[in-house]
């Protein structure tokens, strides 16, 4: 635990993920599915941010937790959005394999810290 979570590659790729939903959803015009996308992706890198500032083992667990919970969250807005046309077929499949990849290595960040 003595890097900084800046220096974690899964926060990098869900700060990416995050600023790339923003630009995808520019445009949408379903408010209350947009609004809640932008907040489950910003959730991701925030929980994992979070977690690793408290420099407390369990507590970063706990925070990694909530960072798979809002991944698996985005992945069911993604599926729902797909079906109603928000995102075409291309970047919904984009989508919920960079967050699949993400909910990955978060499962790995998790049980490495087991070790410590």
């Amino acid at each position: 635990m003595g890097s900084s979570f800046e220096d974690l590659e899964v926060w990098k790729k869900s700060c990416r993920l995050s600023v790339r939903l923003y630009k995808l959803l520019r445009n949408c015009r379903g408010y209350g599915m947009k609004d809640q996308m932008l907040r489950s992706s910003i959730s991701i890198p925030s929980n994992i941010a979070e977690g690793s500032e408290r420099k407390s083992i369990p507590d970063f667990q706990r925070f990694i937790n909530i960072a798979q919970g809002s991944a698996g969250e985005l992945r069911t807005q993604i599926y729902i959005s797909r079906k109603v046309n928000i995102f075409s077929d291309l970047d919904a499949e984009e989508l919920i394999q960079e967050l699949k990849s993400i909910s990955k290595m978060l499962q790995s960040l998790h049980s490495s810290l087991k070790k410590l």
